[in-house]
C-alpha cells in the first residue's frame, strides 16, 4: 500500500501547531501509530483503555486549549471514546478523533474487529469524515488533504467541539523491511480565521432602550474556563452599574467582590414574596450550564421582562424558558458596550441599588449560616469538602466530579482569597464517567500546576482505569468521599422515596483506595477523625512530587442526615 496521503495526515496536524496525541494502542492503526510517532514534533501519551483514554485527551485539550488528536484501532474500541466525545461536544472541547477501518466490502461480513463506524458518532460531533479507501488517485490525496485540514479547522472555529475522521485501511499496515516513512514537504495547509463579530448600531439601540427602561437588572454567569479580561469587565459593570452577579463556582468567577455564590442555597427557602423582589425585570446571561436547580426553578417561573444571552456562536440554550434576544459576540464585546452606558441618576439608581442590595444580604446571611453550620458533632464528607476548599493552595486547579461532590463544593464556595484558583467539571453531560481520568489530562498536560480533585466513591472506581499507565503523576491530588454507595439517591426527591432505594439505585459497594495506592504508588491518606483530617489536608497539598488520595469512608445515612440538617438550618431563617 502507498500510504504516503495518510503519513501526512501526522505532517499537517504539527503544522497546524497540533502537540499533544493521545494513542490507543491496536494494530489497525498502525499506519497513523508510525507516521505520528516517527514525525517526531508531537508528545505521545499512550492509554490502552479507550474510554478513559477519551477523557485524558479531553484533559489535555481543555488544559492547553488546543486541539488533541485521539488515534484509534477499528471495531468496539472506538464506541469506548463515546462518553467523551460527547462531554467534549456540550463542553466544547476541541479533539481530533482518528479512527482506522476496516475496508467497506468488508463490514458486516463477519470479519474481525468490524462495525459501521462512518459517523458513528452522530450529532455529538462537529463533522465526520470518511477519507476514501484508496490513496494513491491524486484526487483522492487532495481529498484526504482537503478534510484533515478542514476538520482541524472546525475543530477550533466559534464553539470548539470534536471532529471525526475515518480512515479504512488495507494490508500490509506495516512498512516492508527497509521501506521509511516519510513526509510530504509541500503540503497544502488551510487557515481558517475566526470571525470578529461586533455588536451592530441597531442592537446596541435596542439594548440601549432596554437599559433605559428596566431598573432591576440581573447578571448570570454560566461555566467558563477562568478569563481575566471578563472578569475585570464584570467587576467594572457591577460596581457602575449597581448589578447582582450570580456566579456558581464553575463560573470562574470567584474572585468578584459581591458576587452571588450561594443562591441556590437561599432561593430554595425564600419566601414567596422575597423571589417577587428579587424577580428581574431584564435578565443578562453569559456562559454555559449552572449547577443550581433552584436559580432554574426561579428564573422559569419569576420571569424576566426582557432575556439576553451573550455567545460567541453556535445554538443557543432557552435555560429559563423566556429567551428574547441572542447576541453572537464575544462577553468581552458586549461588557465593554455595557460599561460605556451612562449610569442611571436620582431616583432610577436609588432603585437599582436596591436590587442589588436585597440579593447582597440573601448572600451574606446565607454565608454566616453556612459557616456557623460546622463542625458537626461527627466528622462527614460535607464537612470534608469545607475544609478542603477553604485550604486550596492559592494557585492550584480544582476538579469537581458530578453528583454530590460538584453540589458540596458550590454550597461551600470559594472567596476573593482563592482567585487565581481554576474551577474545571465535566458539566456537558454531566456524567460519572471519566472524572478522575480528565484530571490526569490536566496533569500530563502541565506538570506544574497541582491539580486536586473531589469525587465520589462511585464515579472514582467507575474510572479506575485513569491509573492503567506508565506514566508519573507527581502533580494530582484526589479527596475521596467514599460513602460505599450513592448519597445523592437519598436525597433527591424520587427514588429517595421507593422501598427499593438501597436495592436497585444506591450503588452498594465495600471497596477503599488503599490497595488501588498500592497498586499504583500512590500515598494513601485515610481519615476518620477531625484531628487527623488537619494534618492530612497540610500533607495532602505538600508538594513532595507524589501523587496522593486523602479518603473519608463514612456512612452514607450520616451524610444524609448532615445534608438535610444543613438544609433545615437554611430554611429555619426565613421561619424565625
Amino acid at each position: 500500500m502507498n500510504y504516503q496521503a495518510i503519513y501526512d495526515i501526522a505532517e499537517i496536524c504539527a503544522r497546524k501547531g497540533i502537540e499533544h496525541v493521545v494513542l490507543c494502542p491496536g494494530s489497525r492503526c498502525a499506519p497513523l501509530t508510525l507516521a505520528f510517532s516517527r514525525q517526531g514534533s508531537f508528545k505521545m501519551h499512550v492509554f490502552s483503555d479507550e474510554r478513559s483514554a477519551g477523557f485524558i485527551a479531553l484533559g489535555l485539550a481543555q488544559q492547553t486549549k488546543q486541539p488533541v488528536v485521539v488515534i484509534c484501532t477499528s471495531g468496539s474500541a472506538l464506541y469506548n471514546l463515546a462518553p467523551a466525545v460527547s462531554e467534549a461536544y456540550f463542553s466544547e472541547i476541541p479533539l481530533v478523533i482518528l479512527s482506522a477501518d476496516r475496508p467497506s466490502e468488508w463490514i458486516g461480513q463477519h470479519d474481525g474487529q468490524t462495525i459501521f463506524q462512518q459517523s458513528i458518532f452522530g450529532k455529538h460531533v462537529k463533522g465526520s469524515y470518511q477519507l476514501p479507501q484508496e490513496y494513491t488517485p491524486a484526487d483522492n490525496a487532495w481529498a484526504i488533504n482537503r478534510m484533515v485540514n478542514e476538520a482541524i479547522n472546525l475543530s477550533q472555529l466559534q464553539k470548539h467541539g470534536p471532529v471525526h475522521i475515518n480512515a479504512p485501511f488495507r494490508e500490509p499496515l506495516y512498512p516492508a523491511k527497509g521501506e521509511s516513512i516519510t513526509f510530504s514537504k509541500d503540503l497544502r495547509i488551510i487557515d481558517s480565521q475566526p470571525s470578529e463579530a461586533q455588536l451592530s448600531e441597531s442592537t446596541k439601540k435596542i439594548f440601549t432602550e432596554h437599559w433605559k427602561t428596566y431598573n432591576k437588572i440581573l447578571i448570570v454567569c454560566g461555566q467558563e474556563d477562568k478569563d481575566s479580561a471578563l472578569h475585570q469587565l464584570l467587576r467594572y459593570n457591577a460596581e457602575k452599574h449597581a448589578l447582582p452577579v450570580i456566579a456558581d463556582i464553575l463560573s470562574n468567577q470567584h474572585g468578584l467582590e459581591n458576587s452571588i455564590q450561594h443562591a441556590d442555597s437561599f432561593l430554595g427557602f425564600a419566601p414567596e414574596k422575597l423571589k417577587e423582589s428579587l424577580q428581574p425585570e431584564l435578565l443578562i446571561t453569559v456562559g454555559k450550564s449552572i449547577i443550581s436547580k433552584q436559580v432554574k426553578l426561579f428564573l422559569r417561573k419569576y420571569t424576566p421582562i426582557v432575556h439576553w444571552h451573550i455567545q460567541e456562536a453556535g445554538e443557543v440554550a432557552d435555560t429559563y424558558q423566556h429567551l428574547s434576544h441572542t447576541v453572537f459576540v464575544t462577553p468581552e464585546t458586549f461588557f465593554t458596550f455595557l460599561s460605556t452606558l451612562d449610569k442611571k441618576e436620582s431616583f432610577d439608581r436609588q432603585k437599582k441599588e436596591n436590587y442589588k442590595q436585597l440579593w447582597a444580604l440573601e448572600e451574606s446571611k446565607c454565608i454566616e449560616v453556612t459557616n456557623n453550620f460546622f463542625p458537626q458533632t461527627e466528622l462527614n464528607e460535607f464537612e470534608v469538602v469545607k475544609e478542603v476548599v477553604t485550604n486550596l493552595p492559592s494557585d492550584c486547579h480544582l476538579h469537581l466530579a458530578n453528583s454530590m461532590s460538584v453540589r458540596y463544593a458550590n454550597y461551600i464556595g470559594l472567596s476573593t482569597q482563592h482567585s487565581n484558583i481554576n474551577v474545571y467539571a465535566n458539566r456537558g453531560t454531566s456524567g460519572i464517567d471519566g472524572s478522575t481520568s480528565t484530571v490526569v489530562g490536566h496533569c500530563l498536560a502541565n506538570p506544574d500546576v497541582l491539580n486536586v480533585l473531589i469525587t465520589g466513591d462511585i464515579a472514582f472506581f467507575y474510572d479506575r482505569n485513569a491509573f492503567w499507565h506508565n506514566y508519573s503523576l507527581p502533580n494530582l491530588r484526589i479527596v475521596l468521599l467514599n460513602n460505599h454507595g450513592g448519597v445523592i439517591f437519598k436525597l433527591i426527591d424520587g427514588p429517595s422515596d421507593m422501598p427499593e432505594a438501597d436495592a436497585l439505585f444506591v450503588t452498594q459497594q465495600k471497596l477503599n483506595a488503599k490497595y488501588l495506592c498500592v497498586e499504583h504508588g500512590i500515598e494513601h491518606l485515610p481519615v476518620d477523625n477531625r484531628k487527623k483530617l488537619k494534618n492530612m489536608i497540610h500533607n495532602l497539598f505538600e508538594r513532595d512530587g507524589i501523587p496522593k488520595i486523602l479518603e473519608i469512608e463514612s456512612d452514607p445515612n450520616l451524610n444524609k442526615t448532615i445534608f438535610e440538617s444543613f438544609k433545615k438550618s437554611l430554611k429555619a431563617r426565613y421561619e424565625s
